[in-house]
Order: C-alpha cells, then structure tokens, then sequence
C-alpha cells in the first residue's frame, strides 16, 4: 500500500465517561506522504493520541480516517493494514530471532496459520536490510541492546506495510549515527508518518507539520516555523526558547535557559 491522507476529528479522551478529559477534541490532516510530529511536556497527551492513532484505546470520541475510512469501524486486522506502531517499550519476543520478529510484521496479511510466501520473505529481507540488521539476523532479539531491538521494531512496522506509521520517540536508546538513519528513513518512506519527539530541533528538521499539545490541548498545528516559535514554546514548556543562528549553516536552532 501507498501513503494514505490521515484526517482526526474532534477526538478526546477519558479513562471512563464522567472522567476529567486527559486529551481534549483534537482535530488534524495530513496529507499522504507527509511527516506529522506531536510534540509537548510531559503529561500532554501525545502518547494518549498516538494510542488512538494506532487503535489501542478508542476515542471518547471523534474519527480516525485513514484514506477515508475510520480505523474504529473496521477490524483489527484491517485497521493493522493500515497503520503501523513502534513503541518505546516492547515487550521481549524471547525465543525469536531478528528474522522472526520481522516476520511478524507480515501478519496482518495472511490468513490464519498459512506458512510464509515467497512475497512474504522478500519484504521481510528488504526490511532488514534497510535497517542494516543483516548481521544480527539469526541472533535472539533478547541478546540485542535497546538501540538494536528499535531498529528490529522499525523493520518489524516497515514489513507490516502500513499507510501509516507512528512512532514514538523512534530516536531513542539509539546512538548518533543511527538517529540520523531512522531520521533519513522516515524522510525517504512512502509512507504519512506521525512521530512524537521530544527533541524540537530535530521536529523543526524532520516534519512538514508540527502538532503541539499541553494539559491534552491543541496549543498550535502547522508549520514548524510557525507553530514552534520562541513565544509558544516559551509559553508552552515554561523556559526561555531562543531561536538562534548556526554560524556555518546558517540553520535556525533552539537553545533553552530557565527564566528568570
């Protein structure tokens, strides 16, 4: 499947009805092909909408529509067509190797317990060559440090085939040379992207869009040039952000200090 236009509309949500809101109606687009980063403090309400993106808590309520279908309507299967998630934390597939784990991104397309097709297998190896895994192939996930399982994980969604993928915080546990890769993947994927991140540079770099979210509130969506001003992020994240002038590349970048 190709990238797909992600439409949210005015989802919310509680741990029960009558419960105060931990995510306010929240509404969005993403053109297919676009990358959309989420970002804001902690206890914003991103990971509590990337659940609902990736159809692990149901909206209290509002759509998810991905190509123009709500993921809510239709089965679980179906919805994992479409959508694909990596996570901080995953649980340890003990026992399996990298090849295995990748493989299980296959399932949402074969029925039952059907043995893997030769289609199967040559997404399976592409994926893991693209993620520079070749080596690692036959070992247990479990022998693996946390930045080798994420880069297995990214492999596992990137097999799963999805129209959307989200990722939270994908750059973490990993060292310098492999944030940059998942960061240049995500750019070259056919694919609508939803990232959370913590890092706003890298946001500002990465996204064609930017959502920020405080207390579950949308504070600004858009570009990144204009959704991550220094007013907002000051406002929003309770620091001094300056926008600064790299000498050499002439890049705008954010520098931090607590107020006075």
């Amino acid at each position: 499947m190709s990238a797909a236009d992600l439409i949210v509309t005015d989802v919310s949500w509680a741990p029960r009805k009558g419960d105060d809101l931990l995510l306010h109606p929240t509404s969005l687009a993403v053109t297919a092909g676009q990358v959309l980063g989420i970002v804001g403090p902690n206890g914003a309400g991103k990971s509590t909408l990337l659940r609902i993106l990736y159809r692990f808590q149901a909206p209290l309520t509002g759509q998810v529509l991905v190509d123009g279908q709500d993921i809510w309507t239709m089965t679980a299967g179906m919805a994992a067509r479409r959508v694909a998630a990596v996570l901080q934390d995953h649980p340890l597939a003990f026992g399996l190797t990298v090849q295995e784990v990748v493989m299980l991104g296959r399932t949402p397309h074969r029925s039952g317990f059907s043995n893997a097709t030769a289609h199967d297998i040559a997404i399976v190896e592409a994926a893991i060559a693209r993620l520079d895994l070749h080596t690692f192939a036959d070992r247990e996930i479990s022998t693996l440090s946390g930045g080798e399982r994420q880069r297995v994980m990214v492999a596992r969604a990137l097999a799963q085939e999805p129209q959307v993928l989200v990722l939270d915080e994908p750059t973490n546990h990993l060292d310098i040379r492999h944030q940059l890769e998942i960061l240049a993947l995500i750019r070259d994927l056919d694919m609508t992207i939803i990232v959370s991140l913590h890092d706003l540079n890298m946001a500002h770099s990465v996204c064609d869009a930017v959502l920020l979210l405080e207390e579950g509130y949308m504070r600004g969506f858009g570009p990144p040039d204009e959704v991550l001003s220094e007013l907002l992020v000051s406002e929003t994240f309770r620091v001094d952000a300056r926008r600064e002038k790299l000498t050499q590349s002439g890049a705008k970048h954010f520098s931090f200090h607590l107020p006075l």
